[in-house]
């Protein structure tokens, strides 16, 4: 196989299928789509150790995010019973309701807990002087106000790819990723499902290695129906 830049969607695709959309996010950038159900959602990490910071929606039938049935880290972590997503894991709302549910996944543990960067958690964190850096929480809004979502439908989200140990003591680290070039996670859409992504600009911390870059996302349509 080529790069996973280069490589042809199909290829990358961590279930076999016809491909829907291909697609680069761009290093620090949002994006976002809606997945429609049964379809299959892959992300590739192009260059390692990128965290991609995630939030779900379900879609009414007038094909609007419902803010109602928006991701929930409590119901998914209770439903499992663990911290970490991988494969087998399914993304509920605050409902329960299954959004999507992890069918692939090269990494092996995902983070529910440590939410988003922003603006003010910047400057409590590493100082008054990254005020002006742009953040996750920035993204979301961006992104969300094309789906007609504000400030009070962002909730808190996963971050693939990035790794937060939880310790003895329940205190939390967040450290180098156990990601690299090209590993891929794949997410089926149970209903029809927005997702919006903020690929992490976060330069104070090895979330992202301290270097932001692109991922790719590639929806397929399975050939034949795929179970987990």
């Amino acid at each position: 196989m080529s790069t996973p830049v280069a490589a042809p969607a199909a290829d990358l695709a961590l279930v076999p299928g016809t491909v829907v959309l291909d697609a680069e996010v761009d290093a620090r950038g949002p994006w976002s789509a809606v997945v429609t159900a049964g379809d299959v959602l892959t992300i590739v990490d192009l260059y390692g150790n990128q965290a991609v910071d995630t939030l779900f929606y379900g879609v009414t039938d007038a094909g609007s995010p419902d803010p109602a049935a928006r991701y929930s880290a409590q119901a998914t972590v209770a439903a499992q019973g663990n911290l970490f997503l991988t494969t087998g894991s399914v993304i509920r709302d605050q409902e329960s309701n299954p959004l999507m549910t992890i069918v692939g996944d090269e990494v092996g543990n995902h983070d529910t807990v440590g939410g988003a960067c922003s603006q003010e958690s910047n400057t409590l964190r590493y100082g008054h002087h990254t005020k002006h850096q742009h953040a996750c929480v920035e993204n979301f809004l961006i992104e969300g106000a094309r789906h007609g979502l504000g400030k009070r439908d962002m909730v808190g989200n996963v971050n693939f790819f990035m790794n937060v140990p939880v310790d003895p003591d329940g205190s939390l680290g967040i450290v180098d990723g156990l990601s690299a070039p090209g590993k891929r996670l794949a997410l089926r859409a149970d209903v029809d499902t927005l997702v919006l992504i903020s690929n992490c600009p976060q330069i104070n911390n090895p979330c992202n290695g301290f270097d932001p870059t692109a991922v790719r996302v590639i929806v397929t349509h399975p050939d034949t129906e795929f179970v987990a």
